[in-house]
């Protein structure tokens, strides 16, 4: 009777070492992939020596003109997307309907002709922006 009590207990133990070496296998598929899924709006940033912005406690709303002249902007689902003039404007009010102290950078790109990131700042401020910063990067040495 006792021999059967210990078989019924030995059968009822779950073998987790597969379970575990899966989730580390998942686990480092997941390490080399996360880096390479990464996207972005490609822009050649201007090399001046410029101060940093100080740090502010809102994250900043970063609005893109690519190369080709294009805008970008980092808020809503489609970031990646290029959007229209009127649709960047909507969403910038937006955003300053609920924060509306929240810093505006552009990031233009450096082959872009400046005339068009004029249009942009003037159209920013159109929107209601209060101040537009423009992101640089720094020089080689």
């Amino acid at each position: 009777m006792a021999v059967r009590h210990k078989r019924k207990r030995l059968m009822s133990d779950i073998n987790v070492v597969p379970y575990i070496d899966v989730m580390l296998v998942l686990l480092i598929i997941f390490m080399i992939t996360a880096p390479l899924i990464t996207q972005g709006v490609k822009v050649d940033l201007p090399q001046v020596a410029s101060e940093p912005v100080p740090p502010s406690d809102t994250e900043p709303l970063i609005i893109t003109v690519d190369r080709k002249g294009n805008y970008y902007i980092d808020f809503g689902d489609d970031r990646h997307d290029p959007v229209s003039k009127e649709t960047l404007l909507n969403r910038v009010q937006a955003v300053l309907r609920y924060k509306p102290n929240v810093p505006v950078l552009v990031n233009g790109d450096q082959a872009v002709a400046y005339a068009r990131v004029v249009e942009l700042m003037a159209a920013l401020q159109g929107a209601g922006v209060q101040g537009v910063g423009l992101m640089t990067k720094p020089p080689e040495r």
